[in-house]
């Protein structure tokens, strides 16, 4: 039984091409993503632990927790800690580290190394051994700076060029002194690092006196866990604590791992997307397979063969095919792994350089999911080929579907259809947190449900095309009534194009209606005609609102001024505006009181005021970072949102309480309205500042929807690996369809049936067939977008179902296009048969 299984495999070499394909697609998928995640996370985890190859032991403040009416502060590193921490017996050095944001702008004027990885810091002393000089010198005082050398080659400047930065609003214009190299992750990942003098870095980064952390390196002949613990004896354990350089790499890598893991997670269940789609496939091919060799199965059954014996022969087909395809699978994603870290650099992101990791896992996972997965499909063709009578060798046909199995199939796809739509149903009443693991139980049951009456659908569906296809007369006809013919396997190909399509159109509804969303939010809430904010949404110095607010053609500005307080015993952030201007510059609905902010009135949002018990009228206590506290008055409530929500009151009562001010954005309303001369005019009040954002409402709603269409790009990509095993699908129904009816076909021929209307047949057959997958996808993707965008509007007041009519026509126009593809070549072989040979044929 061994040997005939080996010998039907490679007696069908064809037939299970499309199946090996089919896994070896999903497989790769697996494995590139193993290959591709494990590979950046090993060159950014080797990258950012060289950043502490001088670094024994780091000192950090310990963060001080708020507690009853104060306002929690971290603890400060200061000069007489450094001093001590340089006298710790078996420190060889200590050098104080100060980080901040910095904003370099190249030669174009744009920023150099993205938002979030343009970095700052201080250069030690003359010479420091963390940034070695590659040429001039180190900077002095706040007209000099250094810069990496990989930054300044991308960027084009040298030695004595004047560079315009910023790190917190004012345009800085300092010289380059120096060029460094540096073992930064953030600069190897295509980051910028722009260095200071210590007291001009600590004067911009507002830490005048202080440090961010104290690195000391040993003394020779001494361990970094020995420096640890004399460090830990000689300073104030409440106010510092501290870590070795290899804890601290050690937790870098546990960093990036975790980083990684939703990446891989993600990549992951589109590859598992995939291979679940495989499985129509391959239970196809072995389900006809089985249903093309009745006599072989029943002749071996007619002479001894047991049923687990049958069974036995079959999987060892789909070990053999599985094994195949795991293997060919994993050399493929071997070179999607190498492919994809070669599109993120083309694309003009900066990866660190490092091999490509193969680790054990990615090759035991690669074999087992090809394997597991192809004998699992194949397990109940596998049953049903046991079941075969050794009777059935007196006929080729073997027995069809039994009313009753029909009964028990249609009734168990009703049962399940019906729970998922019930669960899911459920969900969009529930919270939009817990809502989500019901929500995705009732999708797949919902979906198994719909697989499972695909046949019984098939029919009806498939009957409405008829007026359509009688305009191609026979063909179309005799296409129909193909495509009806066999229910199960016209179900289980359609089905595999169903699911992807079903994704991309859930996917697409609810893109669509959050980009709405979020317009009708930003310009509902927001009456300003400009929001100025940092390039990377850190503080912005006060000195950018109060050029704003001198600007030509501004009427009304105000500052927005984030501060922690201690409210009824539990922190809570304020924000600080312009209490005479913010109701020029917002459009907030008030529930109760009014929309006044002066003085010590205040106005907070409906979840603060729930979860509070205040009203218009209520009063409360709040206890600023400074130990003072105020009585506030609520003006009045509103309904928040994730734009605006929140305390907020006049910058008047806040500021006095804050030492070291800094708003998180500045609004801004013009005589004349936005436009492109008053954005540019507020672009020259700033300097051409590189750090600075300057966006109006649909500027605001772009970012935010650009976000989502990212998303959405990348889930067409990694859902196009199951469209194309859909492809597959289709292929391979098609061609063991045209061999199963090759005497059928033959007899057509004979008649009168040219081969132009043959192939006529079998497109129309593979159209109808693809477009049924297609109008089940629709209808569920419309369904789980709607059920989806219902927990959203929990969260998004403005969010309103918007469906794509448009995208969702060209989607079922690539379903048809997908089938007519896929007709090509079953339709090229059906044409081309012998007439006699078919006719003979069994």
């Amino acid at each position: 039984m061994f040997r005939t299984a080996l010998r039907n495999v490679l007696a069908h070499k064809a037939r299970l091409l499309m199946t090996v394909l089919a896994v070896m697609l999903g497989v790769a998928f697996v494995s590139g993503t193993l290959v591709f995640t494990n590979t950046l996370s090993d060159a950014y985890q080797k990258s950012f632990a060289k950043g502490f190859d001088q670094v024994d032991v780091a000192i950090r403040a310990k963060s001080q927790a708020s507690k009853g009416d104060r306002v929690g502060k971290d603890a400060e590193l200061t000069q007489a800690l450094l001093d001590r921490a340089a006298k710790v017996p078996g420190a060889a050095s200590a050098t104080g580290v100060v980080t901040g944001f910095t904003a370099l702008a190249g030669k174009d004027g744009e920023l150099v190394g993205g938002d979030w990885q343009s970095a700052g810091g201080n250069y030690w002393g003359t010479k420091d051994p963390r940034y070695p000089l590659v040429s001039g010198h180190a900077p002095h005082g706040k007209d000099e700076v250094v810069i990496d050398s990989a930054t300044a080659k991308r960027a084009g400047f040298k030695v004595g060029d004047t560079v315009r930065l910023s790190v917190d609003g004012p345009v800085l214009t300092p010289t380059v002194s120096g060029i460094f190299t540096t073992d930064d992750g953030n600069v190897a990942a295509g980051g910028s690092l722009t260095l200071f003098d210590t007291p001009t870095a600590q004067s911009l980064f507002g830490k005048k006196g202080t440090y961010d952390e104290i690195d000391v390196q040993a003394a020779a002949g001494t361990s970094q866990e020995a420096l640890k613990s004399a460090v830990d004896k000689a300073l104030p354990a409440g106010l510092v604590e501290t870590a070795t350089g290899e804890q601290l790499a050690d937790d870098q890598a546990v960093a990036i791992a975790d980083s990684m893991s939703g990446l891989k997670q993600s990549l992951l269940v589109f590859a598992g997307i995939a291979l679940f789609v495989g499985t129509f496939i391959i239970a196809n091919t072995f389900t006809m397979l089985v249903a093309q060799r009745t006599r072989e199965l029943a002749l071996l059954r007619a002479v001894g063969a047991s049923r687990r014996q049958v069974t036995r022969s079959v999987l060892v087909e789909a070990f053999a095919v599985g094994a195949v395809a795991g293997v060919a699978g994993l050399v493929a994603g071997v070179g999607i792994g190498a492919g994809l870290r070669s599109l993120l650099r083309s694309m003009g992101e900066s990866v660190p350089d490092g091999p490509l990791v193969i680790s054990p896992g990615t090759v035991v996972a690669a074999l087992a999911v090809g394997i597991l997965v192809t004998v699992l499909a194949a397990w109940l063709p596998a049953r049903r080929a046991a079941k075969i009578p050794p009777v059935a060798a007196m006929s080729s046909l073997h027995a069809k579907a039994t009313t009753k199995s029909l009964v028990l199939r249609n009734t168990l796809g009703s049962l399940f259809a019906a729970a998922g739509v019930a669960v899911v149903l459920m969900a969009t009443n529930m919270d939009a947190d817990s809502a989500q693991g019901p929500m995705g139980i009732g999708a797949v049951l919902l979906i198994i449900g719909v697989f499972v009456l695909t046949p019984l659908l098939s029919r009806p569906l498939i009957a409405l095309a008829a007026p359509v296809l009688r305009a191609f007369g026979v063909s179309g006809k005799l296409a129909r009534q193909n495509s009806v013919r066999n229910p199960r396997r016209t179900a289980a190909t359609a089905s595999a194009l169903m699911i992807g399509l079903t994704l991309i159109t859930g996917m697409t509804v609810m893109a669509g209606s959050l980009q709405s969303s979020i317009d009708r939010l930003a310009s509902s809430a927001i009456r300003a005609d400009y929001v100025v904010s940092m390039a990377n949404r850190g503080p912005l110095s006060p000195d950018v609102a109060k050029k704003l607010a001198t600007a030509d053609g501004v009427t009304a500005s105000s500052p927005l001024r984030s501060a922690e307080s201690r409210i009824d015993g539990g922190t809570e952030w304020l924000t600080g505006v312009d209490g005479a201007a913010i109701g020029k510059l917002t459009d907030l609905k008030v529930t109760d009181g009014s929309f006044a902010v002066d003085g010590t009135r205040i106005v907070v949002d409906q979840d603060r005021a729930k979860e509070h018990g205040w009203k218009a009228g209520s009063q409360l206590t709040a206890h600023f970072e400074d130990g003072a506290a105020r009585r506030l008055t609520v003006a009045g409530v509103y309904e928040g949102n994730d734009m605006i929500n929140g305390i907020i009151l006049d910058n008047k009562v806040l500021t006095p309480h804050l030492t070291d001010p800094a708003d998180m954005q500045v609004m801004v309303k013009m005589a004349d309205g936005a436009s492109d001369a008053a954005k540019d005019g507020l672009v020259k009040t700033l300097g051409t500042n590189p750090a600075v954002k300057i966006q109006d409402k649909q500027d605001i709603s772009d970012e935010i929807g650009n976000v989502f269409t990212q998303v959405l790009n990348m889930v067409y990509g990694l859902l196009g690996m199951a469209v194309i095993v859909a492809v597959l699908g289709v292929v391979n129904t098609l061609a063991m369809s045209v061999f199963e009816r090759a005497q059928e076909i033959g007899m057509l021929r004979a008649i009168g049936l040219d081969r132009r209307a043959v192939k006529r047949m079998v497109r129309l057959e593979s159209l109808v067939i693809s477009l049924f997958g297609g109008v089940l996808g629709l209808g569920l993707g419309v369904f789980f977008g709607w059920a989806a965008g219902e927990l959203l509007a929990t969260k998004i007041p403005t969010y309103e179902l918007q469906l794509p009519w448009g995208r969702m026509a060209v989607f079922l126009l690539l379903a048809g296009v997908i089938g007519v593809l896929a007709a090509l070549w079953p339709a090229r072989r059906a044409a081309r048969l012998n007439m006699l040979a078919a006719i003979k044929a069994e």
